[in-house]
């Protein structure tokens, strides 16, 4: 099988397993039960992997909150940050090309009174780049009772980055929190915490080779410490924010991972998009009528490297993907199926596109286990499904 589709999972790196076995197998102690040796140990793992995290991401151990991933993180930001006593604040602001697990949250307030301002993005024939919103744009939908501003720093469609450390810093007094969605971005970009300006930011291991089921939120403790109010209630864990019992195995997973993710990006990123590019260029040469969905190949400032994300003219995704899973290639496309009728990508549709365009885009996803014999067969594969399927569509 050639595994492209990074960007929903990353296959788990074998020295992260090796990391979790032990506490899979003999040393199996609740984090929680301090008074015996195995219980001790276990917490002590559960504050290492809170230091890897924290290290990897510019924050200190007690600003990681654990949680079960990425969603329960955002869930945790937004609802939590809506619901902080003594705040007559009533007002969210994001983007309409965030990830369901922001959009979701922030309709749930809607639908109990609280106002959601959804932005724009700069379009495909824009002459910004594609899928970015600017400082001023930010700025200007800020109001009084804006308690919140979340944005999606990476974006997992089509790897658009945003100025988040230059929209941070534009409203930094405005008395909002800021949170940012960075699932997307460890292991793929250099992400620090203060940099990015950020009082809130969420992050999921398996997104970057750590296990499923763990991922965090950066809470602010330093400078401007931020509070927020837990979703959960009973027994007091990660500072009562979000209380259970620990999953050991996978937080001792995500924090091998983070290390792992933060110091080698620099090395490994640089050869997953050269592999990224040369498939856009096999692509490209071999299927007419194709084009690039979101920013430039060549600015790395405003794509992630190892995402590419394509329209072929008068081809439906959904077929090209059955193809490609036919031969053992994993892909995913611009249509979002959430029902028996699939809905055009809706951040597809936010940068321009056409519902036709939007249902006829695949997008790829590369990593630190992809190889150059991989992607030219898939190229290869894609262009002949290409080709066979436009032969069909015009009775050859």
């Amino acid at each position: 099988a050639i595994y492209l589709d990074n960007h929903s999972t990353t296959r788990l790196d074998p020295r992260v397993l090796d990391a979790m076995m032990p506490w899979l197998t003999a040393r199996y102690g609740n984090a929680g039960s301090t008074t015996h040796e195995m219980g001790r140990e276990a917490r002590e793992a559960v504050e290492r992997a809170r230091d890897q995290v924290g290290r990897a991401v510019g924050a200190v151990p007690d600003e990681i909150v654990f949680t079960s991933g990425a969603t329960e993180a955002i869930n945790l930001a937004i609802l939590g940050s809506a619901s902080r006593p003594g705040r007559d604040r009533s007002h969210a602001v994001s983007l309409a090309t965030e990830h369901r697990a922001t959009l979701d949250p922030l309709a749930h307030l809607a639908r109990h009174g609280r106002a959601v301002t959804l932005l724009d993005v700069a379009s495909q024939s824009a002459s910004e780049p594609c899928g970015t919103v600017t400082a001023d744009a930010i700025a200007r939908a800020i109001r009084p009772e804006t308690f919140l501003v979340s944005l999606l720093l990476a974006n997992n469609e089509i790897g658009t980055i945003q100025p988040v450390g230059e929209i941070a810093e534009a409203i930094r007094d405005r008395g909002c929190l800021v949170h940012v969605d960075a699932s997307q971005a460890l292991g793929r970009i250099t992400v620090n915490v203060d940099d990015l300006g950020c009082d809130l930011a969420s992050f999921s291991a398996h997104k970057f080779h750590g296990p499923k089921g763990a991922g965090c939120l950066f809470v602010r403790r330093r400078g401007r410490p931020c509070r927020i109010d837990p979703l959960t209630h009973g027994g007091g864990q990660e500072r009562g924010l979000r209380c259970g019992t620990l999953d050991v195995p996978a937080i001792v997973g995500m924090g091998a991972a983070a290390e792992i993710a933060a110091r080698e990006c620099s090395a490994e990123m640089p050869r997953i998009t050269k592999l990224r590019d040369r498939l856009w260029n096999a692509l490209a040469a071999s299927i007419p009528e194709i084009a690039i969905n979101g920013p430039p190949l060549d600015a790395p400032a405003v794509r992630l490297g190892n995402n590419l994300n394509i329209r072929i003219g008068g081809v439906d995704g959904q077929s090209l993907l059955a193809t490609l899973a036919a031969e053992g290639v994993a892909a995913s496309s611009g249509s979002a199926c959430s029902s028996a009728e699939p809905a055009p990508s809706h951040v597809l549709r936010a940068i321009g596109l056409s519902e036709d365009d939007a249902r006829s885009s695949l997008r790829f996803g590369l990593s630190r286990f992809t190889t150059a014999e991989e992607i030219d067969h898939a190229a290869a594969i894609l262009a002949a499904g290409v080709s066979r399927l436009r032969g069909q569509l015009r009775g050859i």
